[in-house]
């Protein structure tokens, strides 16, 4: 019987400026200094970022909505990461070859076929999948925030079993795993708390893969961290 992993990215439920929305490489920088860095330069313009980059309103009837077609068995396992990365072993060890991704990206591979032929990263770890024969289907549920559209991957989509879904019309399926992924370089740390009682609302006990704590206080920051941050 097939197996099925949903996949959650956190950006799914973050309307983020395009110009925030680019490659970045996942490391302490970037899922910190970075929003260090941007709350400074905004506000020296009189803008507040942690007031203009809330979560949507998707988020609050987001699981209800979601168990109208989904199982979730008493043996079904959960996973919450920063990365999403972490997706690709998820699947790989639960035996999951259908794959429902929630997501601003795709995360297919930028850059076609062959960018499916880079290391595993988090933007290629679902075309790594199907690529790798791990999955054999992957459904992609695009966010409303997102930027990007179908006919950007067909290069892909021409070769693997890809659908792109619409919440409201979901397969119904018993669900065997579920990764819920933080994505801190494309989401704020002041959300953080907003992540976490996203998480608890599954009422599921989970297994934390790398996701460090960020400690969000830029009222308090030294000034030798300012002038680190802002270089």
């Amino acid at each position: 019987m097939k197996r099925n992993l949903i996949s959650i990215d956190w950006d799914y439920f973050i309307p983020i400026d395009e110009r925030l929305s680019g490659s970045y490489i996942e490391n302490k920088r970037n899922i910190m200094t970075i929003w260090y860095k941007r709350y400074f330069e905004n506000k020296k313009c009189g803008i507040n970022i942690e007031k203009s980059i809330r979560e949507g309103i998707q988020l609050n009837s987001f699981l209800k909505k979601i168990k109208n077609y989904f199982n979730f068995g008493e043996k079904i396992k959960m996973y919450v990461s920063d990365s999403h990365k972490f997706s690709y072993d998820i699947a790989k060890v639960n035996k999951c070859s259908n794959i429902i991704n929630f997501d601003a990206h795709s995360d297919l591979g930028y850059g076609g076929l062959k960018s499916i032929g880079f290391e595993l990263n988090c933007a290629n770890w679902l075309g790594k999948l199907l690529k790798n024969k791990i999955a054999d289907k992957a459904n992609i549920v695009y966010s409303p925030y997102t930027y990007e559209k179908p006919e950007e991957f067909s290069e892909i989509n021409n070769i693997f079993n890809i659908k792109y879904l619409d919440i409201e019309h979901l397969p119904k399926i018993k669900v065997d795993a579920i990764h819920v992924c933080r994505s801190g370089s494309w989401t704020p740390p002041w959300l953080d708390y907003k992540f976490y009682d996203f998480i608890k609302s599954f009422n599921i006990s989970y297994k934390t893969i790398d996701c460090p704590k960020r400690n969000w206080n830029p009222e308090n920051l030294k000034l030798a961290d300012k002038i680190y941050i802002m270089l």
